[in-house]
């Protein structure tokens, strides 16, 4: 059974402790595969390090968070490029609106989204989304570009049916994590209506730990606590699950 974790920032300061002994109780768990999303220019250093590290089994994405777009985004977003530019980047990711925090740099926030799309187009690389509290703003951006080879995945996917057969319909698969275990995170009601053809499973490690974790540090093995809830969602087994959403990743990244 081969899992994928296409959502993961290993290389977070969470992990400076026993990063090694983490991705092995992943490896151990059935993980092979992991897709590891930027944030900004500081972390790359890391990013590399961890795919020297771990070569077969970490796969890099290049972007600029949505929260991480300040007053310098215009600098952020030449490095983004660069990255793009040495071809050793699967996607481009994660990239999108957030106006959890604040609104301030909102049209700078679309500005950085569309710019990365359209770099995403050009290279033919999928796009990992982030949307909080901005799904509006979010599906505005992306029908703008409906018609395009544009497409990827709507990364830890919180929104309604509706807004669900929405994103699938602009050729986005739904990222779905730990949130489908919790009591009052909505999605397992209704996740079963979407066909398994477009869901892929992520953890966000080191946020957005599933039960029996949550509260606690995420890390890529719980990957399975989520194949594991998404086998009853869809009442089905384990290794159907895996078997499809690892089958969805490779045609998504190409890897």
């Amino acid at each position: 059974m081969i899992l994928t974790d296409t959502h993961t920032h290993l290389y977070s300061e969470a992990f400076d402790d026993d990063q090694e002994e983490m991705m092995g109780r992943a490896i151990k768990a059935g993980v092979e595969r992991f897709f590891v999303p930027a944030i900004d220019s500081t972390y790359t250093p890391a990013m590399l390090e961890l795919k020297k590290k771990y070569p077969d089994h970490v796969h890099l994405m290049a972007g600029l968070h949505p929260t991480h777009v300040k007053e310098n985004y215009l600098e952020e977003l030449a490095h983004v490029q660069e990255m793009l530019n040495s071809d050793s980047f699967v996607a481009v990711g994660e990239i999108g609106i957030d106006l959890y925090w604040s609104d301030e740099f909102k049209l700078q926030q679309i500005e950085a989204f569309k710019t990365q799309i359209d770099w995403s187009i050009e290279r033919q690389l999928p796009i990992a989304i982030h949307c909080r509290d901005a799904f509006d703003e979010v599906f505005e951006v992306l029908e703008s570009y409906r018609g395009s080879t544009l497409n990827g995945i709507f990364h830890c996917f919180t929104g309604t049916l509706e807004q669900a057969l929405l994103a699938v319909d602009l050729k986005m698969s739904l990222g779905i994590g730990g949130v489908a275990t919790f009591k009052n995170g909505k999605i397992d009601k209704f996740i079963k209506e979407i066909d398994l053809k477009h869901i892929v499973l992520e953890t966000d490690a080191p946020y957005l730990a599933p039960v029996p974790y949550r509260g606690k540090r995420n890390e890529s093995a719980y990957v399975a606590l989520v194949a594991q809830k998404l086998a009853e969602i869809y009442d089905t087994s384990i290794e159907h699950v895996a078997q499809v959403t690892t089958l969805n990743s490779t045609k998504i990244f190409g890897v």
